[in-house]
Protein backbone atom coordinates (compact mmCIF):
# COMPACT_ATOMS: atom_id res chain seq x y z
CA UNK A 1 0.00 0.00 0.00
CA UNK A 2 1.44 3.05 -1.04
CA UNK A 3 1.80 5.88 2.07
CA UNK A 4 0.31 9.18 1.67
CA UNK A 5 3.09 12.35 1.07
CA UNK A 6 3.04 15.14 3.14
CA UNK A 7 4.00 18.47 1.27
CA UNK A 8 4.40 21.44 3.67
CA UNK A 9 6.44 21.47 6.64
CA UNK A 10 3.49 21.44 9.22
CA UNK A 11 2.31 17.82 7.67
CA UNK A 12 6.23 16.74 8.55
CA UNK A 13 5.82 18.52 12.06
CA UNK A 14 2.47 16.55 12.69
CA UNK A 15 4.07 13.46 11.27
CA UNK A 16 6.73 13.48 13.86
CA UNK A 17 4.23 14.68 16.96
CA UNK A 18 2.42 11.75 15.83
CA UNK A 19 5.06 9.43 15.85
CA UNK A 20 6.36 10.23 18.94
CA UNK A 21 2.97 9.73 20.62
CA UNK A 22 3.13 6.24 19.64
CA UNK A 23 6.29 6.19 20.75
CA UNK A 24 5.04 7.26 24.08
CA UNK A 25 1.99 4.76 24.12
CA UNK A 26 4.01 1.58 22.86
CA UNK A 27 6.50 2.39 26.14
CA UNK A 28 3.84 2.83 28.37
CA UNK A 29 1.91 -0.79 26.97
CA UNK A 30 5.16 -2.64 27.76
CA UNK A 31 5.65 -1.03 31.15
CA UNK A 32 2.56 -2.57 31.85
CA UNK A 33 1.94 -5.98 29.93
CA UNK A 34 -1.31 -6.85 29.55
CA UNK A 35 -2.64 -9.78 31.96
CA UNK A 36 -3.42 -12.74 30.22
CA UNK A 37 -7.05 -14.03 29.69
CA UNK A 38 -7.79 -16.33 32.77
CA UNK A 39 -7.73 -20.08 32.28
CA UNK A 40 -11.40 -21.58 31.84
CA UNK A 41 -12.97 -23.08 34.79
CA UNK A 42 -12.46 -27.34 34.16
CA UNK A 43 -14.56 -28.89 36.68
CA UNK A 44 -13.15 -32.33 37.96
CA UNK A 45 -15.34 -34.44 35.56
CA UNK A 46 -14.32 -32.79 32.35
CA UNK A 47 -12.00 -35.59 30.84
CA UNK A 48 -11.57 -33.41 27.61
CA UNK A 49 -12.39 -30.05 25.79
CA UNK A 50 -12.72 -29.39 21.92
CA UNK A 51 -13.04 -25.89 21.15
CA UNK A 52 -14.63 -24.90 24.62
CA UNK A 53 -17.18 -27.75 24.55
CA UNK A 54 -16.55 -30.53 27.15
CA UNK A 55 -16.47 -34.33 27.38
CA UNK A 56 -17.32 -35.35 30.31
CA UNK A 57 -16.51 -38.72 32.36
CA UNK A 58 -20.02 -39.67 32.00
CA UNK A 59 -20.11 -39.33 28.56
CA UNK A 60 -16.90 -41.59 28.13
CA UNK A 61 -18.32 -43.92 30.08
CA UNK A 62 -21.58 -44.01 28.37
CA UNK A 63 -19.97 -44.64 25.27
CA UNK A 64 -17.70 -47.00 26.33
CA UNK A 65 -20.82 -49.47 27.81
CA UNK A 66 -22.71 -48.87 24.45
CA UNK A 67 -19.56 -49.87 21.92
CA UNK A 68 -18.06 -52.35 24.47
CA UNK A 69 -20.03 -55.33 25.08
CA UNK A 70 -18.36 -57.44 26.84
CA UNK A 71 -19.31 -58.11 30.53
CA UNK A 72 -16.35 -59.74 32.04
CA UNK A 73 -14.21 -58.78 34.93
CA UNK A 74 -11.27 -56.46 33.98
CA UNK A 75 -8.42 -54.48 36.00
CA UNK A 76 -8.82 -51.05 36.62
CA UNK A 77 -5.78 -50.80 34.10
CA UNK A 78 -7.74 -52.48 31.53
CA UNK A 79 -10.60 -50.71 32.10
CA UNK A 80 -8.54 -46.80 31.64
CA UNK A 81 -6.87 -47.85 28.87
CA UNK A 82 -10.33 -48.42 27.18
CA UNK A 83 -11.44 -45.20 28.28
CA UNK A 84 -8.49 -43.51 26.61
CA UNK A 85 -9.24 -45.13 23.77
CA UNK A 86 -12.87 -44.11 23.58
CA UNK A 87 -11.92 -40.83 24.82
CA UNK A 88 -9.61 -40.02 21.89
CA UNK A 89 -12.32 -41.44 19.38
CA UNK A 90 -14.80 -39.10 20.88
CA UNK A 91 -12.65 -35.94 20.93
CA UNK A 92 -11.94 -36.96 17.15
CA UNK A 93 -15.75 -37.62 16.60
CA UNK A 94 -16.48 -34.15 18.03
CA UNK A 95 -14.08 -32.39 15.78
CA UNK A 96 -15.79 -34.14 13.21
CA UNK A 97 -19.40 -33.31 13.46
CA UNK A 98 -18.43 -29.67 14.43
CA UNK A 99 -18.00 -29.74 10.56
CA UNK A 100 -21.47 -31.30 9.45
CA UNK A 101 -23.64 -27.84 9.42
CA UNK A 102 -20.85 -26.47 7.22
CA UNK A 103 -20.85 -28.85 4.93
CA UNK A 104 -24.95 -29.33 4.59
CA UNK A 105 -24.80 -32.93 6.40
CA UNK A 106 -27.41 -34.39 8.33
CA UNK A 107 -29.66 -37.08 9.36
CA UNK A 108 -33.37 -37.19 8.75
CA UNK A 109 -35.49 -38.83 11.72
CA UNK A 110 -36.41 -41.29 8.84
CA UNK A 111 -32.99 -42.27 7.92
CA UNK A 112 -32.14 -42.87 11.42
CA UNK A 113 -35.19 -45.32 12.24
CA UNK A 114 -34.48 -47.34 9.58
CA UNK A 115 -30.89 -47.82 10.84
CA UNK A 116 -32.35 -48.43 14.03
CA UNK A 117 -34.62 -50.81 13.28
CA UNK A 118 -31.93 -52.49 11.05
CA UNK A 119 -29.61 -52.55 13.63
CA UNK A 120 -32.06 -54.37 16.26
CA UNK A 121 -33.49 -56.62 13.29
CA UNK A 122 -33.19 -60.18 14.75
CA UNK A 123 -33.27 -59.60 18.32
CA UNK A 124 -36.46 -59.85 20.64
CA UNK A 125 -37.60 -57.41 22.23
CA UNK A 126 -37.51 -58.85 25.39
CA UNK A 127 -33.18 -59.79 24.85
CA UNK A 128 -32.71 -56.46 23.57
CA UNK A 129 -34.16 -54.62 26.98
CA UNK A 130 -32.31 -56.62 28.77
CA UNK A 131 -28.89 -55.90 27.10
CA UNK A 132 -30.01 -52.09 27.64
CA UNK A 133 -30.75 -52.63 31.44
CA UNK A 134 -27.19 -54.27 31.28
CA UNK A 135 -25.35 -51.71 29.85
CA UNK A 136 -27.38 -48.65 32.04
CA UNK A 137 -28.60 -47.76 28.72
CA UNK A 138 -31.79 -45.94 26.98
CA UNK A 139 -33.18 -46.40 23.74
CA UNK A 140 -32.44 -42.54 23.13
CA UNK A 141 -28.56 -43.47 23.99
CA UNK A 142 -28.23 -45.98 21.55
CA UNK A 143 -30.56 -43.75 18.63
CA UNK A 144 -27.84 -41.10 19.67
CA UNK A 145 -24.76 -43.19 19.27
CA UNK A 146 -26.17 -44.71 16.18
CA UNK A 147 -27.20 -41.00 14.65
CA UNK A 148 -23.25 -40.34 15.81
CA UNK A 149 -21.82 -42.73 13.32
CA UNK A 150 -23.95 -42.23 10.82
CA UNK A 151 -23.26 -38.59 10.45
CA UNK A 152 -19.50 -39.42 10.51
CA UNK A 153 -19.56 -41.93 7.84
CA UNK A 154 -21.85 -39.24 5.69
CA UNK A 155 -19.29 -36.83 6.58
CA UNK A 156 -16.47 -39.24 5.15
CA UNK A 157 -18.06 -39.71 2.41
CA UNK A 158 -18.36 -36.05 1.75
CA UNK A 159 -14.61 -35.04 2.53
CA UNK A 160 -12.82 -38.19 1.71
CA UNK A 161 -14.74 -40.90 -0.57
CA UNK A 162 -16.13 -38.91 -3.40
CA UNK A 163 -12.95 -37.01 -3.62
CA UNK A 164 -10.80 -40.05 -4.50
CA UNK A 165 -10.80 -40.64 -8.41
CA UNK A 166 -8.82 -43.14 -10.14
CA UNK A 167 -7.98 -41.96 -13.80
CA UNK A 168 -8.05 -44.55 -16.76
CA UNK A 169 -4.10 -43.66 -17.24
CA UNK A 170 -3.52 -44.92 -13.78
CA UNK A 171 -5.38 -48.19 -14.41
CA UNK A 172 -3.28 -48.75 -17.36
CA UNK A 173 0.01 -47.63 -15.37
CA UNK A 174 -1.02 -50.22 -12.74
CA UNK A 175 -1.72 -52.95 -14.91
CA UNK A 176 1.65 -52.85 -16.76
CA UNK A 177 3.54 -52.32 -13.97
CA UNK A 178 1.97 -55.86 -11.99
CA UNK A 179 0.99 -57.51 -15.61
CA UNK A 180 2.55 -60.78 -13.66
CA UNK A 181 0.29 -60.46 -10.75
CA UNK A 182 -2.74 -60.73 -13.48
CA UNK A 183 -1.09 -63.95 -15.00
CA UNK A 184 -2.19 -67.03 -12.71
CA UNK A 185 -0.64 -69.87 -13.06
CA UNK A 186 -3.46 -71.66 -11.47
CA UNK A 187 -7.31 -71.39 -10.61
CA UNK A 188 -7.35 -68.92 -7.97
CA UNK A 189 -10.48 -67.76 -5.52
CA UNK A 190 -10.98 -63.75 -4.46
CA UNK A 191 -11.72 -64.20 -0.95
CA UNK A 192 -13.05 -61.29 1.48
CA UNK A 193 -13.25 -62.24 5.14
CA UNK A 194 -14.84 -60.40 8.29
CA UNK A 195 -13.59 -61.93 12.27
CA UNK A 196 -15.59 -62.01 14.84
CA UNK A 197 -13.89 -63.00 18.37
CA UNK A 198 -15.31 -63.58 21.85
CA UNK A 199 -12.81 -61.79 23.33
CA UNK A 200 -11.98 -58.31 23.79
CA UNK A 201 -9.15 -57.52 21.28
CA UNK A 202 -6.01 -55.47 22.22
CA UNK A 203 -6.25 -53.62 19.07
CA UNK A 204 -9.45 -52.36 16.90
CA UNK A 205 -9.19 -50.93 13.62
CA UNK A 206 -12.72 -51.03 12.47
CA UNK A 207 -14.53 -47.65 12.42
CA UNK A 208 -17.56 -47.79 14.54
CA UNK A 209 -14.98 -49.33 17.62
CA UNK A 210 -17.64 -52.41 17.95
CA UNK A 211 -15.67 -55.57 19.60
CA UNK A 212 -17.49 -58.32 20.71
CA UNK A 213 -16.08 -59.22 23.85
CA UNK A 214 -18.19 -62.22 25.46
CA UNK A 215 -19.38 -65.76 23.17
CA UNK A 216 -22.84 -64.21 23.70
CA UNK A 217 -21.83 -60.50 21.57
CA UNK A 218 -19.98 -62.93 19.12
CA UNK A 219 -23.08 -64.58 18.24
CA UNK A 220 -24.92 -61.98 18.42
CA UNK A 221 -22.70 -59.91 16.37
CA UNK A 222 -22.65 -62.83 13.57
CA UNK A 223 -26.36 -63.37 13.35
CA UNK A 224 -26.78 -59.26 12.86
CA UNK A 225 -23.59 -58.86 9.94
CA UNK A 226 -25.38 -62.01 8.22
CA UNK A 227 -28.84 -60.51 8.27
CA UNK A 228 -27.26 -57.42 7.06
CA UNK A 229 -25.72 -59.12 4.20
CA UNK A 230 -28.96 -61.05 3.34
CA UNK A 231 -30.77 -57.73 2.97
CA UNK A 232 -28.11 -56.21 0.73
CA UNK A 233 -25.31 -54.19 2.82
CA UNK A 234 -22.30 -54.08 1.22
CA UNK A 235 -19.63 -56.92 2.63
CA UNK A 236 -16.46 -54.55 2.61
CA UNK A 237 -18.75 -51.32 4.03
CA UNK A 238 -19.69 -54.07 7.18
CA UNK A 239 -16.41 -55.41 7.08
CA UNK A 240 -15.08 -51.82 7.99
CA UNK A 241 -17.35 -50.87 10.29
CA UNK A 242 -17.08 -54.52 12.68
CA UNK A 243 -14.43 -57.04 11.83
CA UNK A 244 -11.92 -57.03 13.99
CA UNK A 245 -9.04 -58.28 12.35
CA UNK A 246 -6.85 -54.71 12.40
CA UNK A 247 -5.14 -55.98 8.69
CA UNK A 248 -7.88 -56.03 6.77
CA UNK A 249 -11.00 -54.20 8.59
CA UNK A 250 -9.44 -51.07 6.97
CA UNK A 251 -9.49 -52.59 3.65
CA UNK A 252 -13.22 -54.14 3.67
CA UNK A 253 -11.76 -57.44 4.86
CA UNK A 254 -10.21 -57.80 1.46
CA UNK A 255 -7.70 -60.69 1.10
CA UNK A 256 -6.92 -60.37 -2.75
CA UNK A 257 -6.24 -63.52 -5.35
CA UNK A 258 -5.48 -66.87 -3.24
CA UNK A 259 -4.38 -69.61 -5.37
CA UNK A 260 -5.93 -73.19 -4.66
CA UNK A 261 -2.78 -74.63 -3.97
CA UNK A 262 -2.93 -72.56 -0.85
CA UNK A 263 -6.75 -72.84 -0.54
CA UNK A 264 -6.04 -76.73 -0.25
CA UNK A 265 -3.67 -76.22 2.87
CA UNK A 266 -6.25 -73.83 4.38
CA UNK A 267 -8.11 -75.69 7.78
CA UNK A 268 -10.66 -77.92 6.67
CA UNK A 269 -13.90 -75.26 7.98
CA UNK A 270 -12.03 -72.42 5.74
CA UNK A 271 -11.63 -74.17 2.74
CA UNK A 272 -14.69 -75.50 1.91
CA UNK A 273 -16.29 -71.97 2.84
CA UNK A 274 -13.95 -71.04 0.19
CA UNK A 275 -14.43 -73.71 -2.03
CA UNK A 276 -18.19 -74.61 -1.65
CA UNK A 277 -19.82 -70.66 -1.60
CA UNK A 278 -20.79 -69.40 -4.85
CA UNK A 279 -19.64 -65.70 -5.71
CA UNK A 280 -21.32 -62.94 -4.07
CA UNK A 281 -22.20 -65.00 -1.42
CA UNK A 282 -20.84 -65.83 2.15
CA UNK A 283 -20.75 -68.66 4.52
CA UNK A 284 -19.71 -68.07 8.67
CA UNK A 285 -17.03 -70.51 9.82
CA UNK A 286 -16.61 -70.89 13.63
CA UNK A 287 -13.50 -72.31 14.52
CA UNK A 288 -13.65 -72.22 18.91
CA UNK A 289 -15.89 -69.49 19.08
CA UNK A 290 -13.60 -67.66 16.57
CA UNK A 291 -16.41 -66.29 13.63
CA UNK A 292 -14.71 -66.14 10.29
CA UNK A 293 -17.32 -64.97 7.63
CA UNK A 294 -16.10 -65.97 4.33
CA UNK A 295 -17.33 -63.85 1.39
CA UNK A 296 -16.43 -65.37 -2.12
CA UNK A 297 -15.75 -62.25 -4.08
CA UNK A 298 -14.95 -63.92 -7.61
CA UNK A 299 -13.68 -67.52 -8.78
CA UNK A 300 -11.00 -67.02 -11.09
CA UNK A 301 -9.37 -69.44 -13.84
CA UNK A 302 -5.89 -70.15 -13.98
CA UNK A 303 -4.67 -68.07 -17.49
CA UNK A 304 -3.48 -64.61 -18.30
CA UNK A 305 -5.51 -61.64 -18.23
CA UNK A 306 -5.42 -58.36 -19.82
CA UNK A 307 -7.74 -55.12 -18.89
CA UNK A 308 -10.47 -56.45 -21.36
CA UNK A 309 -10.57 -59.52 -18.98
CA UNK A 310 -13.89 -59.51 -17.02
CA UNK A 311 -13.26 -57.98 -13.43
CA UNK A 312 -9.43 -57.10 -13.72
CA UNK A 313 -10.26 -53.35 -14.39
CA UNK A 314 -12.58 -53.41 -11.16
CA UNK A 315 -10.46 -54.93 -9.07
CA UNK A 316 -7.61 -52.43 -10.11
CA UNK A 317 -9.83 -49.35 -9.16
CA UNK A 318 -11.55 -50.89 -5.93
CA UNK A 319 -7.39 -51.70 -5.23
CA UNK A 320 -6.03 -48.12 -5.98
CA UNK A 321 -9.26 -46.26 -4.70
CA UNK A 322 -9.17 -48.14 -1.42
CA UNK A 323 -5.19 -47.00 -0.49
CA UNK A 324 -5.98 -43.77 -1.75
CA UNK A 325 -8.69 -43.32 0.76
CA UNK A 326 -7.25 -45.11 4.05
CA UNK A 327 -4.39 -41.95 2.70
CA UNK A 328 -7.10 -39.87 2.55
CA UNK A 329 -9.16 -40.04 5.35
CA UNK A 330 -5.85 -40.75 7.37
CA UNK A 331 -4.40 -36.91 6.72
CA UNK A 332 -7.60 -35.74 6.48
CA UNK A 333 -8.89 -36.38 10.45
CA UNK A 334 -5.24 -35.65 11.19
CA UNK A 335 -5.66 -32.36 9.90
CA UNK A 336 -9.16 -31.49 11.55
CA UNK A 337 -7.57 -32.82 14.73
CA UNK A 338 -4.46 -30.54 14.10
CA UNK A 339 -7.03 -27.25 13.58
CA UNK A 340 -9.09 -27.72 16.32
CA UNK A 341 -8.06 -26.58 20.05
CA UNK A 342 -8.05 -29.74 22.30
CA UNK A 343 -6.90 -30.64 25.39
CA UNK A 344 -7.21 -34.22 26.88
CA UNK A 345 -7.30 -33.69 30.66
CA UNK A 346 -7.73 -37.41 31.33
CA UNK A 347 -4.14 -38.15 29.66
CA UNK A 348 -2.47 -35.60 31.47
CA UNK A 349 -4.09 -36.88 34.82
CA UNK A 350 -2.79 -40.26 33.75
CA UNK A 351 0.85 -39.08 32.96
CA UNK A 352 0.98 -36.90 36.27
CA UNK A 353 0.23 -40.71 37.98
CA UNK A 354 2.78 -42.55 35.97
CA UNK A 355 0.46 -44.71 34.84
CA UNK A 356 -2.35 -45.33 37.58
CA UNK A 357 -6.23 -44.57 37.18
CA UNK A 358 -6.79 -41.72 38.41
CA UNK A 359 -9.18 -41.71 41.68
CA UNK A 360 -12.78 -40.43 41.05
Amino acid sequence: MNRPTFASVTGRVCLAALAAIVLLTVSGCRSKPAAPPPAPVVSADTWATVDGQAITREQVEKEVRRLRQGAEAESAEEALIGKLSVLEEMIVEHVLLSRASRLAVSVPDTELDNAYNEARKGIPDDAFQQELIRRNLTPADMRDGLRREILGRKIMEHEVTSKVAISDQEVIDFFNANRAQFNLPEEAYHLAQIIVTPVRDPQIANRTGDDASTPQAAVAKVQMLMERLKNGGAFGDLARDYSEDPNTAPRGGDLGLIGMSQIKKAPPLLRDAALKTSAGAARVVNENGMFTIVYVVAHEPAGQRDLASPGVRERIIAGLKSVREQALRAAYLAAARSDADVTNYLARKVVESQGKPPAK
